[in-house]
This record gives C-alpha cells, structure tokens and sequence, in this order.
C-alpha cells in the first residue's frame, strides 16, 4: 500500500512540474493537488515531550527548600548574567529567560538565582532518554529537556499514544523527581504545540478528526518559525489566526514569504510530514530509586539490590539484539546530594559483581544513602557494524 501511494506521489509531482500551465491562477485554483502531493504517507503516533523548567526543577528536587520561593538559574547579577529558565513562581514575578540577572532582582528583591549544574542536567536528560526508548528506537532530542517519539510502530500500552504518553510522565515524575508536559498529535508540529498548551505536568491529545477544527483556530504566532517580525507582517495581510491564513493560496503566500510560505500553507492547515529522525541510539539502560528515608549503611543498601536488578532485567527483555552489553554500573546518591557512579567491564552482568560494585560506591562517601542505581553500559552492534549476540544476563 506505501508503495503505491509513493507512486502516486511521484506521478502527481512531474505532473506539477511538467504539465502545469504557466499561468498563476491554475495553481491558484488547485490547493488540493498541493495538498495531496505534501500529505505523509501514513498516519503517524507523534508524542512530543517537554520538562517544565527543567533546569530549576532538577534544582528543586534535590534541594526541597526552594520550591516555595522564585528561583531563577542563571549567571549572577553582578557579573552581568542572564537567566536561563526559572520557576513558576519566578514566572508571576514576570522574571522570564533571557532577561538579564541584575533586572531580574530588581523586579523580584526575593529572586534565588543559582548557577547552571549542566553535567547534572545532562545526566538527568540522559535518564529521561532511557525512559523514553522504553517505548520506541524514534527519539528524536531538541535539547536536554524535549524529544519527539515516533511510536507508530510500538506495541507498549496496547499501541496507544495517549497511555504511552500519560505512563511516561507518570514515571518521569516518580523516577526522576521532575515534571513534563507532552502533546500527542498525527505529526511534529502539533505534537509540539500540545505539549505547551497545557502546562505544567499536562497533556494535550489532538486527534486526527480534530487538527482542522484545532488548528483553524491558532493564532499565526503559534506556527514555528513565524516570529515578531513575520507575525507582523502576517497581520498586515490580515492574518492573526491560521484560520485567515487560509484564504491565502499557496502561490501568494510563496510569492511574499518565499520558501517560508509553502511551510505556512501546509502549517495552517495542520500538515507536517517531517519524519522523528533519531539522532542516536541508546547507550545504556539503568533503573533507579529514591527512597523516602535514607538508607543508614551498606547492608541497607544491599537489601534493596535484588528488586532493583528484578527490575533492570524487566527492562533489558525489551532491548533487541542489536545491542551488546560492555559494563556493568551501579549509582549511589547520599544524603549530602552527592552522588557517585561506579562500574566495570562486564560480557554478562551477575549480581556478584553488582554486590561489590554498590560496596566500592558506599565506601567513597560513607554515608547515608537517598537513591540507589543499577544498569549497563552497551555498545550499538548497528553503529559499530559487528553481528555479533550474546545473552543479557546468565540463566540460572
């Protein structure tokens, strides 16, 4: 059937460029033959995912005391910084990225404004990832806060987009200690629109029967790409919505937006079909835990060792045999927010070695412990062009 509509597609195309008469008007009078030749050629699962201020909500998690208080990350004011996100309770002080730090105090005197922990950040972003190809090999990052997933294709919670998404934010926030947003759209573009509509910790479902309804609706603005001064000059042709975007033709917009304005036609009427194009693949695959009470010693610690590895192993049926297992690694977090990782070179990971893997991490800090970690490390047999397979773990 793809191939058929592929082929359809390539015959429409030389029509367009062959046979089409050279006057305007024709195209003018023939939207829906654009329209047929930019539609996708299936219906996609599209989910895109968003953490709300990410880099203020790692920092809320780990240190609860700020969570009542506007707090901002970002250089400091007296060094001439400017803020990179901040929480929502920043927000209703009107403090907002990019704005300059020592402007942002003085509009909020009660502003906490904290330096950028990027490894933390990637490493939290890096966890999130792991989450995410639980669900689908298509993850296509935007940065260390938002991805697209393509889960078409995916089996998980029946092959529904909506569950996929909603189990997803609910293990974020359970596992990770941090909340994201996601949209479920037929495509990139709407997915992405969803996933802003209803923050914080929400979700925007737009079915396909409803993109035109949807869509018809949005202002201009909302369109990606379209900026202050396009959106402007959108409004002088009397366009503020995506519903009078319409009444444009392909030609005029093209004509006075230039390449730009093939994208709005398809855009305001809520065609996108960009494929997710995964940028790479899985590096590892680790489960953890934060425990409401600290754990006092090592014994304590190893006593939690057999459910997390139940657990890792639950998650490494999921992984095809493309991937070879090189590591073996066990995370310790205690109750001073430090944090250590400790690992070893592993073909086959056994408890044995994790046992002593957590007994090397607990005697870096010795202290009481808030989160414990188990995983491996792989190396992707597609990237690195070796067939080879081996079990994930020894049968016993």
């Amino acid at each position: 059937m793809r191939m058929i509509i592929i082929c359809k597609q390539f015959v429409l195309w030389i029509f367009f460029f062959c046979c089409l008469p050279a006057n305007r008007e024709f195209l003018m009078l023939c939207p829906r033959l654009f329209l047929l030749i930019n539609m996708p050629t299936e219906q996609r699962k599209i989910i895109h995912c968003d953490c709300d201020c990410f880099y203020a909500s790692v920092e809320m998690r780990d240190d609860p005391s700020l969570r009542s208080l506007p707090l901002a990350i970002g250089g400091p004011a007296s060094q001439r910084g400017v803020i990179a996100t901040c929480n929502y309770e920043a927000r209703e002080h009107g403090i907002h990225s990019a704005m300059s730090s020592a402007h942002a105090r003085r509009q909020c005197p009660g502003l906490v404004i904290l330096p950028p922990n990027f490894d933390k950040y990637r490493e939290v972003s890096r966890q999130m990832r792991e989450i995410f190809f639980d669900y689908t090999e298509l993850v296509e990052p935007l940065s260390l806060d938002e991805a697209y997933l393509d889960v078409t294709d995916s089996d998980k919670c029946r092959g529904s987009a909506t569950l996929i998404a909603r189990e997803i934010r609910q293990r974020v926030k359970k596992e990770l200690g941090i909340t994201l947003s996601t949209g479920v759209a037929p495509n990139k573009f709407l997915a992405k629109i969803g996933s802003d509509w209803n923050k914080p910790d929400g979700e925007t479902i737009i079915l396909p029967e409803d993109i035109d309804a949807f869509v018809e609706k949005l202002p201009v603005k909302k369109i990606f790409g379209v900026g202050k001064v396009t959106a402007e000059k959108l409004h002088r042709f009397g366009a503020d919505s995506c519903g009078e975007l319409r009444q444009f033709s392909v030609f005029e917009l093209t004509e006075n937006f230039g390449r730009f304005g093939g994208r709005l036609y398809e855009l305001c009427r809520g065609i996108d079909s960009r494929p997710v194009k995964p940028s790479q693949r899985r590096k590892s695959l680790s489960v953890e835990h934060t425990y409401p009470e600290d754990l006092p010693d090592l014994e304590a610690c190893l006593k939690q060792l057999p459910e997390l590895l139940i657990k890792l192993r639950s998650r490494l049926r999921l992984v095809d045999n493309q991937y070879l297992i090189t590591k073996q690694l066990v995370k310790m977090k205690f109750n001073d927010f430090q944090s250590t990782t400790v690992e070893c070179l592993s073909r086959k990971p056994d408890d044995a070695t994790f046992r002593e893997l957590m007994a090397t991490a607990f005697e870096r800090g010795n202290l009481p412990v808030r989160l414990l970690g188990v995983g491996v490390r792989f190396v992707d047999l597609l990237e690195e062009g070796k067939p080879e397979q081996l079990e994930l773990f020894e049968d016993k």
